[in-house]
């Protein structure tokens, strides 16, 4: 009963990084809950005879069931756009939760991630985020290690995403996007109306906008008043990479429901377009506009 009990502290101990870490990988804190609470049936079924660095081994048995998950056919699932999928955690209780999908970058990566193919999720994942080494990536992934450090580099690149405008360019229409996003949310019609061009034009897919919404407005009075309609929308939106230019995904539980494009000039929006219809949705490419610790190499 006492080394039971000692191997369950040990696993208590090591609960929250294995969790952020399967949370990352499957995007979801109830799948993570569950490749955790996996990872803790296999140690008892093991026991801990044998295993000289229990926190190593436990991140290659999360992985390994991570990666399981993600190449299931179930894995993905397609929810409609306005229809926050049902989160177990990112409450109040859930401190790693809330600290990732409430940050832009964490919100942000999570959309880029569950573009990735498996095998490159799991060791960007473990690699970039989590500074495992790839001599323990490979066995997990299967590859050799060369080949474990080319899918963290593929996915590093499409985590990057490829700007279309200069770094300098890219900074001042992102900051120009991130007032029209605190306005919205804010609900601040003045503040919209200064980051709105007076002649913008705003067009929506059918799927995004609620029934008897024109899909095109055009003017700053008329746009800035379709913007306000969409507020509650906006909490689950953050600015990323959107084909290259600083736009918007709007991602509830990190899951990409609509994305938009922003045409930017001087310091005000020229125009945007909001892409809901699945098919033009998957073929958006977005990437994270974060900090450089997202391209950290080892």
């Amino acid at each position: 009963m006492a080394g039971d009990e000692t191997l369950a502290r040990r696993f208590e101990a090591e609960r929250g990084r294995l969790r952020a870490i399967a949370h990352r990988m499957l995007g979801s804190p109830d799948a993570a809950d569950d490749a955790v609470q996996e990872a803790w049936l296999r140690l008892v079924r093991t026991g801990d005879d044998g295993i000289d660095n229990l926190p190593a081994w436990l991140t290659t048995v999360v992985s390994r069931i991570c990666l399981d998950m993600l190449r299931a056919p179930s894995a993905r699932r397609e929810e409609p756009y306005g229809q926050q999928p049902p989160e177990r955690g990112g409450g109040a209780g859930d401190p790693e939760g809330t600290a990732l999908l409430g940050d832009s970058v964490g919100l942000a990566l999570l959309v880029v991630l569950d573009r990735l193919g498996p095998a490159e999720r799991v060791a960007f994942v473990l690699h970039d985020l989590f500074g495992v080494p790839f001599d323990r990536i490979a066995p997990v992934v299967g590859r050799s290690r060369p080949a474990a450090k080319k899918l963290a580099s593929r996915a590093r690149h499409k985590v990057r995403g490829t700007p279309a405008v200069s770094g300098a360019e890219l900074d001042r229409h992102r900051r120009v996007v991130e007032a029209f996003l605190a306005a919205a949310r804010g609900g601040d019609m003045g503040a919209l109306l200064d980051v709105l061009a007076p002649d913008v034009v705003r067009r929506a897919d059918p799927a995004a906008l609620p029934p008897g919404m024109a899909p095109e407005l055009r003017g700053a009075p008329a746009v800035a008043k379709g913007t306000m309609a969409l507020r509650e929308r906006s909490q689950n939106a953050v600015v990323a990479l959107v084909d290259g230019h600083a736009g918007i995904v709007v991602a509830p539980g990190g899951r990409l429901m609509a994305a938009l494009r922003v045409t930017v000039e001087g310091e005000r929006i020229r125009s945007y377009e909001v892409i809901a219809d699945p098919g033009r949705l998957s073929r958006v490419e977005v990437g994270v506009l974060g900090p450089p610790r997202l391209s950290r190499t080892r």
